[in-house]
């Protein structure tokens, strides 16, 4: 992994108001992380790609605390590894499982990888499986890929290449002993299915302490949840203004962060 000295131009004729977004949507992500106990200090990595580019992404400089990363501060850094512009140490486990996964498909644009603790703890089960029992797990068990062959610690491309490849084109992969990496067609997408995910499996985790049998839905309903998410409306909002749900949540989330830490925006 080599880095340039020199500042880069980013990502040529991209609007600027699509880069600053980026930036401040990926900022918003590392503070919202330690609200919601997903973070774990300086560790783990959240990403997302310049917006106009096709082998760059976004990254904050380790050693920050994710409570004080802000937009400004965020390096950009090229796929081959180097960095193109601002200032700090790249951690080697971000750029190795970040930069493969970003290109390998371009609705991966926002990547964000955690040890946060419920999926994490199904990760540590002989079944790391999140298994469709309820409302929420229905609407996510399709998008899941599983690595069920822990290889230590991301220190070379080959391990983000492997991780890629059993990614495919889904978006969240549960990796075994380890953690989840979750991604989205941008930052509010992937925050969104991170906090859902999250959510069910400390319900699943919840059931699972009680020590009854789970009481599973049957594959028409789990179709049915997924004919309703993919094929039918969230709101009656026209269709010029229509938001998804991801979009709606990631905003109000961020309108709270405006008020208590707008510092995140600099």
């Amino acid at each position: 992994m080599t880095v340039l000295s020199q500042a880069h131009a980013g990502a040529l004729g991209a609007p600027v108001a699509a880069q600053q977004q980026a930036r401040e949507d990926l900022a918003a992500a590392h503070r919202l992380a330690v609200w919601h106990d997903f973070s774990e200090g300086i560790y783990n990595h959240f990403t997302v790609a310049v917006p106009g580019s096709s082998d760059s992404f976004l990254l904050p400089p380790f050693g920050l605390h994710w409570s004080e990363v802000m937009a400004s501060e965020l390096m950009e850094i090229g796929f081959d590894g180097r960095q193109l512009s601002g200032e700090g140490i790249i951690q080697r486990s971000a750029y190795c499982i970040h930069a493969p996964i970003h290109a390998a498909h371009p609705k991966h644009a926002a990547v964000l990888h955690t040890h946060m603790p419920y999926v994490s703890t199904l990760t540590r089960l002989r079944d790391q499986h999140l298994h469709a029992v309820g409302h929420l797990e229905a609407q996510l068990v399709d998008q899941i890929a599983y690595d069920e062959d822990y290889d230590g610690l991301a220190r070379d491309p080959s391990e983000g290449q492997r991780l890629a490849d059993i990614l495919g084109e889904r978006s969240i992969l549960f990796m075994g002993n380890h953690g989840v990496l979750v991604t989205g067609r941008s930052v509010a997408e992937a925050y969104d299915r991170l906090y859902t995910l999250e959510r069910a499996a400390r319900l699943q985790v919840f059931a699972l302490w009680t020590g009854q049998p789970l009481r599973g839905l049957s594959s028409a309903q789990v179709d049915r949840v997924q004919d309703q998410i993919h094929n039918t409306p969230l709101h009656d909002a026209a269709s010029t203004t229509y938001k998804p749900g991801y979009q709606l949540h990631f905003e109000a989330l961020r309108r709270l962060l405006d008020r208590r830490e707008p510092d995140y925006r600099n």
